[in-house]
């Protein structure tokens, strides 16, 4: 009887050990708020406490809307994967439009001149570097629409990322990459539809890239249109009539695109 009541006190021991190891091996996440010059941003922080050792770093830059609940999402399916995720700010604390006239605003007054996007993009960078859970020598952004063409550009501007991802980002740039200037991998997702980003922008980005000698993966979803990762743009484009669409498909690809092209820079 009593050897029988040792073994189930035992049991129900291991059963809460257990239930307490995966209540606290979950993912954490942090609003920060943090000052560059005399502006005051709010990014948000995501981590799962189940890698308990220092890992990889990414900074996550949202689409022209500003800093919203998508960008969030995306840091915390990051974390889910075994990273650290920052969902950066790059327009300033509450600014998040609703309408395609503000956002352009935002967007208009965030890089009216490069330095200032940069400043932004690095203060943001500093605050995943010096994350508790973080490796600071393993470093990648991505970013979507507007965030795609930031994280292309900080890649131009020889930022020392070990890589960049854009999904459905503006390619042009008023920036040229040079030989021996970008030190990270790049990759693009793009619509083969999309209307913001032509055929000859993606063109133009081969091209500027080859001469560079940069490593570039670009990926092209024939009939895809701009926006395809974010499951609102359905609704965006029938409010607004704008020429953007979800795509299951597209989305579900170039994340695990994404996730491989991780594992491979963070391994070498």
């Amino acid at each position: 009887m009593m050897s029988t009541l040792k073994t189930a006190l035992a049991a129900a021991t291991l059963s809460l050990t257990v239930a307490s190891t995966q209540v606290l091996a979950e993912t954490q996440t942090r609003t920060i708020e943090y000052q560059v010059g005399d502006e005051t941003f709010t990014g948000y922080m995501a981590w799962d406490d189940e890698f308990g050792q220092k890992r990889p770093g990414i900074l996550v830059v949202h689409e022209w809307w500003g800093h919203n609940e998508f960008a969030r999402n995306q840091a915390e399916r990051l974390a889910s994967a075994g990273y650290t995720a920052f969902a950066l700010d790059m327009y300033g604390s509450g600014k998040q439009a609703d309408h395609p006239d503000t956002a352009q605003k935002f967007m208009q007054e965030a890089t009216r001149d490069m330095d200032q996007v940069k400043a932004r993009f690095m203060k943001a960078m500093d605050i995943l570097k010096n994350h508790e859970s973080v490796d600071a020598s393993r470093i990648a952004a991505q970013g979507y629409c507007f965030g795609g063409a930031v994280v292309l550009n900080m890649a131009r501007m020889g930022v020392d990322l070990d890589g960049v991802v854009s999904f459905h980002g503006a390619l042009g740039s008023p920036l040229t990459a040079e030989p021996g200037s970008v030190k990270a991998r790049i990759q693009v997702y793009t619509g083969g539809a999309d209307k913001l980003v032509p055929s000859d922008q993606v063109a133009g980005l081969v091209k500027e890239m080859q001469e560079a000698e940069v490593d570039l993966t670009l990926v092209s979803f024939p009939g895809v249109l701009h926006s395809f990762t974010n499951p609102g743009a359905d609704r965006i484009a029938e409010k607004f009539g704008m020429p953007v669409g979800y795509d299951e498909e597209a989305a579900s690809r170039s994340w695990d695109g994404t996730m491989r092209f991780y594992k491979a820079i963070f391994t070498q």
